[in-house]
């Protein structure tokens, strides 16, 4: 085992258990009926009360590995954080319980690095309180988005301010109740070399200019929190916003999707975890041709493979979060691209057979597994697609054997 937990990320690891059983499972239910009776990207009152205690127990801003002094949170490492992702991968909103939900984290982590000191006390002060959410504005509806030098909306120099104008969709966060801002992805400079054009900036969610237009369902669902389609039209911001340097956004944007990927990769680990017990619970209660499920050969395959592909899929992210923390995400590009494959796929292999095992009710929403099993297909697109990763695996094991290949 390449990588070892430290006491405190063992010690946190166990009180995050502890505090899933005694309070947060206990009020999923309660949470699902306040969201239910809400609407759609509200926020549920049950969630103030379970913050307040997740804070009082000190399980705060886990995920970052580079928290200034005063600034609310325990620095963890990758490896440390991974197995306290995959527990709060169990239940949809146990991040945002501990402050630790998507885009919010991956954010928070570019606005430490990359944002300035005014915008780090308007902005990065309240997410790291968990006072307000944000979003993340990349994707657009008119490119092909999985080649991140395609983006579109310009961002232009004009005085003291920079004017955007464009579209984007999929903005992760955007319908939540409380977001109040977006980092957005543009293009700066569209002469200058293909990895150059682009550039990140903050804009207040209600600036003049920025329409919300739709929230797009997935599957159906409207996820929490929102992916909604954006129009930007002559929207005005301080120059002050822009994170780091003009023509720094496409690498800004990788730095923030490696440990982003071994989030999204070891939630997904829970949440097979989840529907495993799920499946063997529903298995031994429920009885076909006088044998409980749970005594048919199939099922005990199906049961074997997922604690299997589990075990695996977790060990293989541990060592990636372990490269991360040891080599940097450059030196860990090809397995953090390699999770980012394998690992969703294994999720919907498991959440697919306990949906089959629950039946007609496995897709209904009695049953959190047919919301789970369309989350987690979208992770095969998010963050870059599946194809694009399986093509820079296969391009830097290529060229260990010849450097000079070329395409």
């Amino acid at each position: 085992m390449p990588y070892e937990f430290t006491p405190l990320g063992r010690s946190l690891l166990a009180q995050v258990k502890e505090f899933l059983e005694a309070t947060v499972y206990p009020h999923e239910d309660r949470y699902l009926r306040e969201y239910g009776e809400l609407g759609e990207h509200s926020y549920p009152p049950v969630l103030d009360e379970l913050k307040a205690s997740a804070r009082e127990m000190g399980l705060w801003n886990l995920f970052l590995p580079h928290l200034s002094q005063g600034e609310p949170g325990t620095k963890l490492s990758n490896v440390d954080y991974a197995p306290i992702s995959e527990e709060l991968g169990k239940v949809n909103f146990a991040s945002e319980v501990l402050n630790c939900s998507a885009p919010d984290t991956g954010n928070m982590e570019i606005l430490h690095l990359y944002g300035s000191e005014a915008v780090k006390l308007r902005w990065l002060a309240p997410l790291l309180e968990g006072d307000i959410r944000s979003a993340f504005a990349m994707t657009e509806p008119a490119v092909a988005s999985s080649d991140a030098t395609n983006i579109s909306l310009r961002i232009e120099r004009d005085g003291d301010s920079y004017v955007l104008n464009g579209r984007k969709w999929f903005t992760s966060g955007i319908m939540a109740d409380r977001c109040q801002l977006m980092i957005v992805m543009g293009k700066t400079d569209p002469n200058a070399s293909r990895h150059l054009q682009q550039s990140m900036i903050v804009v207040p969610k209600d600036t003049l200019g920025v329409t919300v237009m739709r929230s797009l369902t997935v599957f159906g669902y409207e996820h929490r929190g929102g992916h909604g389609e954006v129009d930007f039209r002559d929207v005005r911001v301080p120059a002050g916003n822009l994170l780091g340097e003009e023509g720094g956004g496409f690498a800004i944007s990788q730095a923030r999707l490696g440990p982003g990927r071994i989030h999204h990769c070891m939630r997904a680990v829970g949440a097979a975890e989840r529907a495993l017990g799920m499946m063997i619970d529903r298995a031994l209660v429920r009885s076909t041709f006088g044998r409980t499920v749970a005594q048919q050969g199939l099922v005990q395959h199906w049961i074997a493979q997922s604690r299997i592909e589990i075990d695996m899929a977790r060990e293989y992210v541990l060592k990636t979060a372990h490269l991360m923390d040891t080599v940097g995400n450059k030196g860990a590009a090809t397995e953090i691209s390699g999770i980012k494959v394998a690992i969703p796929k294994m999720a919907m292999r498991v959440i697919d057979r306990a949906i089959q095992v629950h039946g007609a009710a496995g897709v209904t929403a009695d049953f959190p597994l047919a919301d789970m099993y369309a989350y987690h297909r979208t992770l095969r697109i998010a963050d870059g697609p599946d194809e694009v990763h399986e093509m820079t695996i296969a391009r830097r094991e290529i060229l260990k054997r010849d450097p000079s290949f070329r395409l």
